[in-house]
């Protein structure tokens, strides 16, 4: 049971983790994110923002039910298992051998880039991340480029 935890813990901490990723941990990585559908990978970002939304300062601007996020976790686990026991057995194998629970940790931080990428590309996300850019100070900004 302490390994489940484990193993549970290393795979949710990965997606946010930024770590070197080696040559086998590349492999599963790829093969896991070449595995998994479209619908897979915005599931895959829907379980990212609500475990972000949990953080107690940005809790209040959420509304995600203890319902509909274990829906999500669920789904989550299910995707885990598939792609690690189905889809992606033989690298996975491969990856542990070689370079242990490291080769996991860089997998699965490119599962977790590829799904924040889901997100990022639609254009009404794109829109609110550079709405901020009309309240800059474009006159004080020019010092960056300003020759001393």
């Amino acid at each position: 049971m302490k390994a489940k935890l484990s193993l549970a813990i290393l795979i949710v901490c990965s997606c946010f983790s930024f770590s070197p990723v080696y040559a086998a941990g590349q492999a599963l990585g790829s093969c896991m994110v070449d595995s998994m559908t479209g619908r897979e990978r915005k599931e895959t970002a829907r379980w990212v923002f609500f475990a972000i939304a949990a953080h107690p300062e940005i809790k209040q601007y959420s509304q995600v039910s203890p319902e509909t996020k274990e829906k999500a976790d669920k789904n989550l686990a299910a995707l885990v298992t598939k792609l690690l026991t189905e889809d992606c057995l033989e690298q996975a194998q491969t990856a542990v051998k070689e370079e242990g629970d490291a080769a996991i940790i860089g997998a699965f931080e490119l599962v977790g880039e590829v799904a924040m990428m889901e997100l990022m590309m639609n254009n009404d996300v794109a829109q609110a991340i550079g709405s901020y850019a009309r309240f800059l100070d474009y006159e004080k900004l020019q010092i960056i480029s300003s020759e001393n």
